[in-house]
């Protein structure tokens, strides 16, 4: 278990990154989970900082995409144009084909720009006009939205919400960090300063070690009762699917592999449940309407499941 990488990664990214060490562990999950990761915060918090900071750090690929209503789905996937000289048509890249793809603001894009990314988030791969391209690996999306802007947005569908493993509050730093953040940025970009300190294939290889960890039976018991039970609650319309099962079994994989361990415990599911699952559950309207969040009684849930036993 490369214990010792994954923590140079962060000590890195922390030399950029200043208090988010909690944020930058998660986002590291997301990617050896092989996963994707909606961060949802006000303007200016460092959501484009974590992506390129993460990118740099292990030597990999960025791009990004700046969302808004009139991107075209060709803006993100690429499109084919002839080649008048060869006499042929050639494939055109667009922005997606990168390491870690920073897709800014997400919900300023119309719905069918914004479905464009579920194929790569999904399959690994593009098609266009027919053909599909592979993506490079690993392939790693991270998204963002603004929550208090709401005039020239399109809320994210429910499959969309669904793809991505995780979401995350950046939140506002403390005094203390923000006057750190000052001190850091005064007289130079410490990002500009970074080195790699990893490679795209050694967070491959790490991603094969994630795959390898071991989920007992208590513990799996344990991530489907909690699933199970979104699904009975009352206060929500609809609960998580099988598919937030199995994001929330990768996430604890991918947290007990950042923690140099290789089997789960049921405290790395705990931990995991509210940015696994939450972005999931849809509330019934009436509790939509009274204010409350999926957060609230998701965090009741796993406050009654029982825990069980990690030596099963």
């Amino acid at each position: 278990m490369d214990l010792a990488l994954c923590n140079q990664i962060i000590k890195e990214a922390s030399r950029v990154i200043v208090g988010k060490s909690d944020a930058l562990e998660l986002i590291l999950v997301a990617l050896l989970a092989e996963g994707h990761i909606l961060l949802e915060d006000v303007p200016g918090v460092g959501k484009t900082l974590m992506a390129k900071t993460l990118a740099k750090a292990f030597g990999g690929s960025f791009r990004r995409i700046q969302f808004t209503p009139d991107l075209l789905p060709s803006d993100v996937t690429g499109f084919t144009v002839y080649d008048q000289h060869k006499g042929e048509f050639r494939f055109q890249e667009g922005p997606v084909m990168t390491n870690i793809l920073l897709a800014d603001e997400i919900n300023r894009a119309i719905p069918r720009t914004q479905s464009s990314l579920l194929e790569s988030m999904e399959e690994g791969q593009t098609t266009v006009d027919g053909r599909s391209y592979p993506l490079p690996s690993p392939f790693f999306v991270m998204a963002t939205q603004n929550p208090i802007e709401l005039e020239g947005t399109f809320p994210l569908p429910e499959a969309q919400l669904d793809r991505f493993l995780l979401k995350i509050d950046v939140g506002y730093p403390d005094k203390e960090e923000e006057m750190a953040i000052l001190t850091r940025f005064q007289e130079a970009d410490p990002l500009a300063e970074m080195e790699p300190v990893a490679t795209p294939a050694q967070i491959v290889a790490m991603q094969e070690v994630r795959r390898g960890i071991h989920v007992s039976v208590p513990v799996a018991d344990y991530i489907t009762e909690i699933v199970r039970a979104t699904r009975k609650h009352r206060a929500f319309r609809f609960g998580a699917s099988p598919r937030g099962s199995i994001g929330l079994m990768r996430a604890a994989q991918g947290l007990a592999t950042v923690r140099g361990r290789d089997y789960v415990l049921p405290d790395d599911v705990k931990t995991l449940a509210i940015p696994v699952l939450a972005h999931r559950l849809i509330l019934t309207e009436a509790e939509r309407l009274r204010g409350t969040t999926p957060e609230t009684f998701l965090t009741q849930i796993v406050n009654e499941t029982p825990i069980p036993d990690p030596a099963g």
